[in-house]
């Protein structure tokens, strides 16, 4: 259970949703967690979760966790998000880039804004993030672990009527995928792993459902978020020489390592 103790892991996008369950569990493991997302207080009663309610919440488990709030568009923010996570924990052993935005539209009307805002802190920050935590890694000489969560938009798409969210978010994601690969060769030799790590099935979490008409057949059928949850503790904790490079889908991260997924108290209902 304490497969981590006394690493230090900084998870983004971590107030509410999939980053807020691998935060959960990352804790249980024995990190010393650094929650971080933009929100500090509940603007909006659909989207509830701040980085303190998930600290207050680890904390009230036994476990160990620090809020440090971080707008992943801003490179100063991000800056400013490894250099107190060192001054407080001495180090970065865990860096799960979760932080995400989806603005979804055609190709055609897509504003440069809200382009330049996704490309930012969807591929950007994670790339600017692992520049800034990997030499830590590296000359501390006993290894770390990079995961980018992905998604299924980054399949190429079926040529149908059914265009998803769009491609911009697609690109994204594509591009978030290549660069794992990559970088987890360029790592190889330094005992870092680079994971990329999808949900086999959309997770109802309140940001996924915000804006959204979701069924209950459809809610019945939604991956729990203990599942992806489970699936990058395994990811992160897994063999560097072995577990590493991957473009990977929680369930069957799942399956493969037969293990059931814990309980992380996250019960309460999500807002319809």
């Amino acid at each position: 259970m304490n497969d981590l103790n006394g690493k230090v892991a900084i998870v983004t996008g971590s107030s509410r949703g999939i980053g807020e369950a691998i935060a959960r569990r990352l804790a249980i493991a024995g990190a010393k967690v650094i929650v971080s997302a933009r929100t500090v207080e509940v603007r909006d009663e659909k989207l509830p979760g701040t980085v303190h309610s998930v600290v207050e919440a680890i904390r009230e488990r036994g476990g160990e966790a620090t809020a440090i709030a971080a707008n992943l568009q801003k490179k100063e923010d991000r800056e400013h998000l490894i250099a107190e996570t060192i001054a407080i924990y001495g180090a970065v052993d865990v860096l799960v880039n979760n932080g995400a935005i989806l603005v979804p539209g055609g190709t055609i009307e897509f504003s440069e804004r809200y382009y330049d805002r996704m490309m930012e802190i969807l591929v950007k920050a994670p790339f600017h993030l692992a520049q800034l935590s990997l030499p830590g890694m590296i000359e501390r000489g006993v290894g770390g672990s990079i995961l980018n969560i992905s998604s299924r938009a980054a399949i190429h798409p079926k040529i149908d009527r059914q265009h998803g969210d769009g491609p911009v978010y697609g690109m994204a994601k594509a591009a978030v995928e290549r660069f794992t690969t990559g970088l987890a060769a360029e790592m190889y030799e330094h005992n870092v792993s680079v994971n990329a790590l999808s949900p086999e099935l959309v997770v109802a979490t309140p940001g996924q459902m915000y804006g959204r008409q979701y069924t209950q057949e459809m809610l019945d059928a939604a991956e729990p978020v203990e599942v992806i949850a489970e699936a990058a503790h395994l990811l992160t904790t897994g063999d560097p020489d072995v577990v590493t490079g991957g473009i990977r889908y929680s369930q069957e991260v799942i399956d493969e390592a037969g293990v059931v997924p814990i309980d992380i108290g996250m019960t309460a209902p999500i807002p319809n």
